[in-house]
């Protein structure tokens, strides 16, 4: 296993409503535990995140389950293996199976996703990958959201793509911090020991390259 670059604060050291939070992490996920840890070097930094990401991610004017889908394809772009092998139980509670996000990087061409979901996409992916976008685009994006759910789907994806492409550098890993849950963990990664089987497949997702295209339509 690749050597972890910064290191988890014990809760002993957080005070109580840090505790009370990632407690809410080991219990809920989507974030789990261990990346929270890691913020909590920095209390500014610890609250930064979760108040962000309770207020724009868990909540806010746009349903919730487009949010996942575009939080999954950017860890499928950058390839953040913490961030992707996670999947939120609030997204399943609102419909997301896990066959949504077998063809995140393809999304255009595949059946799974009808033409918001598609919209959507195609908006995280102009973010990620800082694709040309030209009127046709901007015409699609205000045929399914409104300039509210535009400006918090990008914030959203904005606040997802910084911190995953932050998180990919830290090796830091799944089971190691108030261990013993497998909330909001995706099929296969439940346990250490099945986490540890599926990273070994070679279908494992994060094996497989990303490519972005030029310009969105």
């Amino acid at each position: 296993m690749a050597k972890q670059r910064i290191s988890y604060v014990p809760l002993e050291k957080m005070d109580a409503a840090m505790r009370a939070e990632m407690e809410r992490c080991a219990r809920e996920g989507t974030p789990r535990p261990e990346s929270t840890a890691v913020r909590a070097h920095v209390k500014a930094c610890f609250w930064f995140f979760a108040n962000s990401w309770h207020d724009i991610f868990r909540n806010g004017v746009l349903d919730h389950a487009l949010k996942e889908l575009c939080r999954v394809y950017v860890s499928r772009s950058v390839v953040c293996e913490f961030c992707g092998n996670q999947r939120s139980i609030k997204g399943a509670n609102e419909g997301l199976q896990e066959a949504h996000y077998d063809d995140l990087i393809n999304f255009e061409k595949s059946v799974k996703y009808d033409d918001r979901q598609k919209a959507a996409l195609a908006y995280a992916e102009a973010i990620v990958w800082r694709l040309d976008t030209d009127d046709a685009f901007w015409e699609r994006m205000y045929q399914h959201f409104s300039e509210p759910e535009l400006v918090e789907l990008g914030c959203a994806i904005g606040l997802t793509y910084g911190q995953q492409s932050w998180l990919r550098l830290l090796n830091i890993e799944h089971h190691q911090v108030m261990a013993g849950t497998a909330a909001s963990m995706a099929p296969g990664f439940e346990t250490p020991e099945a986490l540890a089987k599926s990273k070994a497949s070679p279908d494992y997702w994060a094996r497989k390259d990303a490519a972005p295209k030029k310009s969105a339509a």
